[in-house]
């Protein structure tokens, strides 16, 4: 029988799983990560990536292992609300539907400036700007998004504006770290407490995390292709994060929790 993982299919994730293998005991599911954080309180998978948020919420019933993350320390690129009106002015925001984290990651940093501001689930991507004041993007769709306003392709993400065709773009990572200096942990690998990580599976992960940061090129060169974006943005992108859920993280892990009202267990699993 498989060892099931459950794994969002985003390019940030790719460095992750792109030398891991299904087959020796592996299978894989992928889903965004409101599935995948139902089905690993389902059973349905036994191992996943997870939104911190729902990590947090979930604390009782859920354990991740003490040295993998998704994070980044300043922008992200990648959790944005695109926006016509100024920040402090947004009355109704369309959000996305697929990560939870980063709707309490807005509805934090809106809350700290005093903005009052309506939040509607609703998918879509930019086109939600006809009837909405912002629309909050994620993952992938934030990419393509990004890329879909930009006129000429710069040479790295770090030179893409913050206003394109009259479109404003607040990178919710970036204001996270500007208000507390702390990286944003977006996700971590996350079992049932009943039911502790084998730790063959645990050297696997680990093997492919290194293999794709040591060959971050070759990840970025197959996402970009998938995702139809300038392999040089790509790679860059990557660049950006974070996957050891090092000291920095955990206490911006524990800075979120804060924020959002809910305890930090700082509970991990020694493998």
């Amino acid at each position: 029988m498989s060892y099931i993982l459950g794994i969002p299919r985003y390019a940030n994730v790719a460095p992750l799983y792109h030398f891991l293998e299904e087959g020796d005991g592996i299978a894989f599911r992928y889903g965004v990560p409101t599935q995948l954080n139902q089905w690993l309180l389902e059973g349905s998978v036994d191992l996943s990536l997870v939104s911190s948020y729902f990590y947090l919420k979930n604390a009782d019933r859920l354990r991740p292992l003490p040295d993998f993350s998704i994070a980044d320390l300043g922008p992200v690129y990648s959790v944005n609300l695109f926006h016509r009106k100024p920040w402090e002015a947004l009355k109704h925001l369309a959000i996305t539907t697929e990560s939870a984290t980063s709707v309490e990651l807005l509805r934090y940093l809106l809350k700290a400036d005093g903005v009052r501001a309506e939040l509607i689930p609703e998918g879509g991507g930019l086109e939600l700007l006809e009837r909405y004041d912002g629309v909050l993007l994620i993952g992938d769709q934030a990419i393509a998004a990004y890329c879909s306003l930009l006129s000429v392709i710069p040479e790295s993400v770090h030179q893409v504006p913050s206003e394109l065709e009259g479109i404003r773009i607040t990178d919710l990572s970036m204001k996270w770290f500007e208000r507390t200096r702390l990286p944003f942990v977006f996700a971590v690998w996350t079992t049932r407490k009943n039911a502790p990580p084998p730790p063959e599976i645990v050297r696997r992960l680990r093997q492919a995390r290194s293999l794709g940061l040591g060959n971050l090129a070759a990840v970025a060169g197959r996402e970009a292709q998938r995702l139809g974006v300038p392999e040089r943005l790509m790679q860059h992108y990557l660049w950006n994060f974070r996957y050891h859920l090092e000291v920095p993280d955990r206490l911006g892990l524990q800075a979120f929790a804060q924020a959002v009202g809910l305890p930090y267990p700082d509970d991990y699993w020694d493998v």
